[in-house]
């Protein structure tokens, strides 16, 4: 069999890692032809993949058997385009790995918490004499991507990939035994024409459903309007009502019923994340875990044990009575919005990058009942200082990042919290939120 490989980044590598290590005669193009990528390419020749950067060989990609593309190649890419007009179609990356992965699947999807909720689920579900391996999207040194899971021998008993909707738009046979929707909102508008063009490729992830699939589906009209009459059983999970069967909060205490009762799992003060929204993400992975054979005792124990992520609502100092949290990650509107509910402290806030096309109205309520300042900043700082006039003081500055935290402690009190949970994208000034996050927790500690 002959696969070629477009993009030589984490997923197309070891895509070709996969495809080396079945024997198939393998093509990989990238456009780049920096040092890191040509050290990658050199690897990859030495294990007997063809591999050219600079440029991409419509004719022989076209030729080949299967093509597998990168999520990060945009769907109007030259090469893409190129291949469209030729009718020749291509697959994702996880696509291509569950073609060789006997493990037992749990595919998370949605448009915040992916990680967080992907992460959980791996935690809850180590243990008790399973083995699991977690990967797909979930990066930040989480978790490889899926074709590094299915080189793994023996392959643990359980996966948990977090599937992105660049990922889920070129998939064909890829199916689910637990899927998990977390929530949707917009997001990707620089990449998608539209809300509805995004929300049809996180659709995908119930296109091989069965009677046997098993669905965790966030109480949300648009998550139940995704899932619409797809086959399989359905659990919903809501901080508000509880909706049965799924997961939901009974007084002050996270519970489940799968459809033989309550069960009563932790007090929410016990669970070691801040937010509502990882309230979400803990009811989710908890009715996963649950579904795939963990027992309650177990699922108890783990959720008391599970430690913040990096860049996601992470409090990384507390300086003369002011906590700096680092919640990088928030690269939408949805996500800070959640961010800034979260934090039950007076809030300086740090927003701004490059701009993804969302409105950012809907930050004006919650900047009104949480912060005192909004310190807006980067590309999108003129369109930002615009749409949120009025919600709270809004400070802008106009220089690099590192003058954006020394306004931010300049304007922090004692028992106010920092928080940098920017709404956009880092590519101004980093080259990407974990960069951002990383430079964050530096200035915050002083550095």
């Amino acid at each position: 069999m002959t696969i070629a490989i477009l993009g030589l980044g984490a997923s197309g590598e070891s895509a070709a890692r996969l495809a080396r290590h079945h024997g198939s005669d393998t093509y990989v193009s990238e456009a780049r032809t920096d040092a890191a990528t040509a050290a990658r390419a050199d690897e990859l020749r030495a294990l007997g993949a063809d591999v050219e950067l600079g440029s991409h060989d419509l004719e022989r990609i076209a030729g080949a058997d299967l093509v597998v593309a990168s999520p990060g190649i945009p769907p109007d890419a030259p090469v893409l385009a190129s291949l469209r007009a030729r009718g020749v179609r291509w697959v994702s990356e996880p696509e291509f790995a569950v073609r060789f992965l006997r493990s037992s699947l749990i595919g998370v999807t949605g448009t915040n918490g992916k990680t967080t909720t992907s992460a959980l689920i791996a935690h809850l579900l180590d243990g008790e004499g399973r083995s699991v391996g977690l990967g797909g999207n979930i990066g930040a040194g989480l978790g490889p991507a899926a074709s590094s899971l299915a080189l793994l021998d023996p392959q643990p008993d359980w996966c948990v990939l977090e599937l992105s909707s660049y990922q889920l738009s070129a998939i064909e046979t890829l199916q689910v035994d637990i899927g998990v929707v977390t929530n949707l909102a917009p997001d990707h508008l620089d990449r998608y024409r539209s809300v509805a063009e995004y929300y049809a490729d996180k659709a995908q992830l119930f296109r091989n459903a069965t009677t046997e699939s098993r669905w965790v589906l966030a109480d949300q009209a648009e998550v139940d309007a995704l899932a619409g009459d797809v086959p399989g059983r359905r659990y919903h999970f809501s901080v508000g009502r509880a909706r049965r069967p799924g997961a939901f909060l009974e007084g002050d205490a996270l519970a489940l019923d799968l459809g033989q009762g309550t069960e009563s799992l932790i007090p929410r003060s016990r669970l070691p994340l801040l937010g509502v929204h990882n309230v979400q993400n803990a009811l989710a992975a908890a009715l996963a875990a649950r579904l795939a054979g963990a027992s309650v005792e177990h699922v108890r124990e783990r959720l008391e044990s599970f430690r913040p992520l990096p860049h996601r609502l992470e409090p990384v100092a507390e300086v003369g009575g002011v906590l700096w949290i680092n919640d990088s990650k928030g690269t939408n509107v949805a996500a800070s919005c959640s961010a800034i509910a979260s934090v039950e402290r007076p809030l300086v806030v740090l927003l701004g990058g490059v701009d993804k096309g969302e409105s950012f109205a809907p930050l004006s309520e919650v900047l009104r009942k949480s912060a005192r300042v909004a310190l807006v900043y980067g590309a999108v700082a003129d369109r930002l200082s615009s749409e949120i006039a009025g919600a709270t003081e809004v400070v802008r500055v106009d220089g690099p990042f590192e003058d954006v935290v020394a306004r931010a402690r300049a304007l922090s009190r004692p028992g106010d919290a920092v928080l940098l949970s920017p709404a956009t994208a880092s590519f101004d000034m980093f080259k990407n939120y974990e960069e951002r996050g990383n430079r964050f927790r530096a200035l915050a500690a002083g550095g």
